[in-house]
């Protein structure tokens, strides 16, 4: 409850006249589970004191945005000239002001190299490193990430995120494919005009040429797709195998 009310009191303060510069710490820790600004920010002076978030288990990522405004109505000026979307603070004791200083403080994985958009991600384009700050879908299983395409041109040494991969499209909008529906021992095939790309799992539309109706179908692979219960079960048992990876 003293934390809560501390914490009130700071987000209904008025903001200072004019902000003191600081900077981030190289190494932000906490050792009480109570986030002070002077744990985050070099140069806080006595608005340091200032609690902005509890800390309950080994970490705690915090929204960069949320933190700067926290630290303007405590009179401090941070202008995120890196654009950091979190920030992480762990647990652990202050460091001595002569200890040498890291920016490094959580595991996450990395690009090994510069990488074109479309590329397909091999394993030896992954590697651990430690970072100050991490993307909040940071990618942290090497298996979720291998064999997926690059959405943009990624950079070396940068933190792999979510964002940054897809299935690699095994079929091209306005590629001739054939839909094949099976049930029952029953199956047909048809040719049709895929209205999108996909890749291997992803449902895309795709036009009967024969017909003009447009199907939904699942892209199973180079030019070929499901519809029907097959499409289904196809759908189901690759997201069953990825989740469980």
């Amino acid at each position: 409850m003293k934390i809560a009310a501390l914490l009130l009191v700071t987000l209904l303060a008025t903001p200072a006249l004019a902000g003191t510069a600081v900077t981030l710490k190289a190494e932000m820790v906490d050792a009480d589970g109570v986030v002070t600004l002077g744990e985050i920010f070099d140069g806080a002076g006595t608005a340091g004191r200032t609690p902005i978030a509890s800390r309950t288990g080994a970490s705690v990522m915090l929204n960069a945005a949320v933190v700067q405004a926290a630290g303007r109505r405590a009179g401090l000026d941070w202008a995120n000239a890196e654009g950091l979307r979190q920030i992480v603070v762990r647990s652990g004791a202050m460091t001595s002001p002569t200890a040498p200083a890291t920016r490094a403080n959580i595991d996450v994985l990395t690009w090994t190299r510069n990488i074109a958009a479309g590329d397909v991600v091999q394993p030896q384009d992954l590697i651990w490193a430690k970072v100050a700050v991490a993307p909040a879908d940071a990618a942290m299983d090497p298996d979720a990430v291998v064999g997926l395409a690059a959405r943009r041109t990624l950079r070396a040494g940068a933190a792999v995120a979510g964002r940054d991969v897809a299935a690699p499209q095994v079929v091209k909008a306005n590629e001739i494919v054939t839909l094949t529906f099976d049930e029952g021992g029953i199956t047909v095939t048809l040719q049709a005009k895929a209205l999108l790309g996909g890749g291997v799992g992803e449902t895309i539309s795709a036009q009967n040429v024969t017909s003009r109706k447009t199907i939904q179908a699942v892209v199973s692979g180079p030019g070929q797709a499901l519809v029907g219960p097959s499409a289904d079960k196809f759908k189901l048992t690759r997201s069953t195998r990825y989740a469980l990876r």
